[in-house]
């Protein structure tokens, strides 16, 4: 089959003429479209004239008058948040923590002679600075 077939064969078919077709009635919508808004931004360009006159005061009488009292709610929202999350970390902490113990003396007991005991640390007499370290191993 020829390249000229080819393109006769695709170029024959009703959804083709279709889709171009639909594609020449889109862009004359669109052409129509521009034309009426280019009309309608003409008959309120003085509007718009105006309104962008009264914008930057308008706009610094919200910020003066409702900014202030805005960033204080949201403040005090954001710090509620984050202290509801501490305190829900802070409560997962010890539960984490006691899991993760029993299972690192679960996995070291079987397999660890000497033990690491842990003590209140205590203080020599004769030396207040000095302390013994905080763990022994028994002998």
């Amino acid at each position: 089959m020829t390249l000229a077939d080819r393109v006769k064969k695709i170029t024959k078919p009703k959804p083709f003429y279709a889709t171009a077709g639909a594609g020449d009635y889109a862009v004359e919508n669109l052409r129509e479209l521009r034309k009426r808004l280019q009309k309608q931004l003409r008959a309120h360009q003085g509007e718009v004239r105006e309104t962008a006159k009264e914008l930057p005061g308008k706009a610094r009488e919200t910020v003066v008058k409702s900014l202030p009292e805005q960033a204080r709610e949201y403040a005090d929202t954001t710090t509620a948040k984050v202290t509801e999350l501490h305190d829900d970390l802070a409560a997962r902490g010890p539960k984490i923590v006691s899991t993760m113990s029993r299972e690192a003396a679960k996995e070291s007991a079987p397999t660890s002679r000497s033990r690491i005991i842990f003590a209140a640390p205590r203080r020599l007499p004769c030396s207040p600075m000095h302390s013994t370290p905080h763990w022994t191993k028994p002998g």
